[in-house]
């Protein structure tokens, strides 16, 4: 009878230990799980707070390769431009709204002049969609080019300015003169020069110059916001595909 006694005393240990081990082992998952998620709300803390950082501190105690360095990475931007494009019979001026999400989402909206005011060309990767005109795309890109061709971007310049080997930047009348050479195989877009305020690292114009050294496109920014709200930019320019394009 003893023995019976102790034989069911040693199972029942042997099955809390058992038992134990199981609750411990469980317990030990939840700890490196809980441990897994603060690692990763820390990191990404860590990153926000970083970015943050970045774009706080642009401004007047900014260097000037700091303020090269955050508008070479902006991520998204809206921005209000007056344009005048220079040719060999005349000059034409438009005010356009440009919007853009990194890497390929844009759209360029005509303000003025009136006779094709409200015209939007939104590009997404290699989708190209005209929207709010009776025109077709041929005319536009007949009687409109520059609307058409991405040398309007200021993303187009960022991107240049990466690739090409003779970028540079200088710092003249408290603006840094940022400095490429256009990657399109097209004489009349040659050279560019995009102007940054020190005080606000907010591009104030751009200039695009012939093989001759004429301005054949001149930019000036009235309203620019780097890094704006990409989520309004993309419902903004939700596309389909475009037959024909």
């Amino acid at each position: 009878m003893n023995k019976k006694i102790l034989k069911d005393k040693k199972i029942l240990k042997k099955h809390g230990m058992q038992k134990n081990k199981s609750i411990s082992k469980k317990q030990k998952w939840i700890s490196l799980i809980f441990i897994l998620i603060i690692l990763a709300i820390l990191i990404f803390l860590i990153f926000f707070n970083k970015n943050e950082a970045k774009n706080l501190k642009i401004g007047n105690n900014s260097s000037n390769q700091e303020i090269v360095d955050y508008i070479l990475n902006i991520s998204s931007y809206e921005a209000t431009i007056e344009v005048e494009v220079q040719s060999n019979k005349n000059s034409n001026k438009y005010i356009i709204k440009q919007q853009y999400v990194s890497p390929d989402t844009s759209t360029q909206e005509v303000l003025e002049p009136e006779n094709i005011k409200g015209v939007k060309i939104i590009k997404n990767q290699n989708q190209l969609k005209l929207e709010n005109t009776k025109l077709n795309l041929s005319k536009v890109f007949e009687n409109y080019e520059y609307m058409t061709d991405n040398c309007l971007d200021l993303n187009t310049f960022i991107e240049e300015y990466k690739t090409s080997k003779e970028s540079k930047y200088e710092e003249k009348d408290n603006q840094i003169i940022m400095s490429t050479q256009s990657q399109q195989n097209n004489k009349y877009i040659n050279d560019k020069k995009l102007y940054i305020d020190k005080k606000t690292g907010n591009p104030t114009k751009m200039e695009i110059k012939d093989n001759s050294k004429n301005t054949t496109v001149y930019i000036l920014y009235n309203e620019v916001k780097l890094n704006s709200n990409p989520q309004n930019i993309l419902a903004f320019t939700k596309i389909t595909t475009t037959k024909g394009v």
